[in-house]
């Protein structure tokens, strides 16, 4: 075996470590997860120009009653 790729070995202690890690971040996520939504959305709305009450009002609107 070639020492360069001795570098490239992951054992058990540092997966390990990494996957832990990264569980960890995902469960906060996933606590979270509506707050994160919600503070993206507010954000990607910012960007758009679009606020939520005029997106939200757009959907309710009804036809007029004479229009087919």
């Amino acid at each position: 075996m070639r020492l360069e790729l001795l570098a490239f070995y992951g054992g058990p202690d540092q997966v390990m470590t990494v996957t832990s890690g990264l569980a960890s971040i995902l469960g906060l996520l996933l606590i979270f997860w509506n707050k994160v939504t919600a503070s993206f959305f507010k954000v990607w709305n910012r960007i758009r120009g679009n606020s939520p009450s005029a997106a939200s009002q757009a959907s309710t609107k009804t036809p007029p009653e004479g229009a087919a």
